[in-house]
């Protein structure tokens, strides 16, 4: 069996809308302390959104802390105060400008095993409809639909490299 850790104590070290930094006290089989640092998160919902035609929408950002573009499937932090398929309706409407009659729930994951507690749940939607919502100042969008064919190609030639998005297309890809 392995061994299981107890948390002793934890503290908030910096909070802002999107995440905190804490700090806990841990024990382990009474004898073994230490410190563990993580960042906090209420979770992240991402969508992966198909069009009647069986494409797949991709979205294209520029990644601040990479320095450079990125295709993603449209997700977000979960917000306060909205479920985790909410903030997937949500994250879809602005930053593609669609919403989707029918959402599917297909798994969850854990983007940063070791660094964040985030779980990320991500959703399949389906017939879409143009309801766009007003964009983030600090977030500027190309929306392309892709085929399945087209999006393997991109992750074989690493051109999709974010994380979340490629977590999300191993969950996917025998489903579709």
């Amino acid at each position: 069996m392995l061994k299981k850790w107890e948390k002793i104590s934890g503290r908030t070290i910096i909070k802002n809308d999107h995440w905190s930094y804490n700090v806990d006290s841990f024990i382990i089989d009474k004898k073994i302390k230490g410190e563990y640092h993580y960042v906090h998160t209420l979770g992240s919902s991402m969508i992966i959104p198909f069009s009647n035609d069986n494409k797949i929408l991709l979205t294209k950002q520029f990644r601040y802390l990479n320095n450079k573009e990125s295709w993603e499937f449209p997700c977000g932090s979960v917000e306060e105060g909205l479920t985790i398929e909410e903030n997937a309706i949500k994250e879809l409407r602005e930053e593609t400008g669609y919403t989707a009659s029918n959402i599917i729930k297909i798994g969850e994951f854990s983007p940063y095993t070791g660094a964040a507690d985030e779980i990320c749940t991500l959703f399949f939607a389906s017939d879409l409809i143009h309801s766009p919502l007003p964009k983030d100042d600090t977030e500027d969008f190309e929306i392309v639909f892709f085929t399945k064919q087209e999006i393997q190609n991109l992750v074989d030639k690493n051109i999709i490299w974010d994380g979340l998005t490629l977590a999300a297309w191993s969950l996917i890809i025998n489903k579709i």
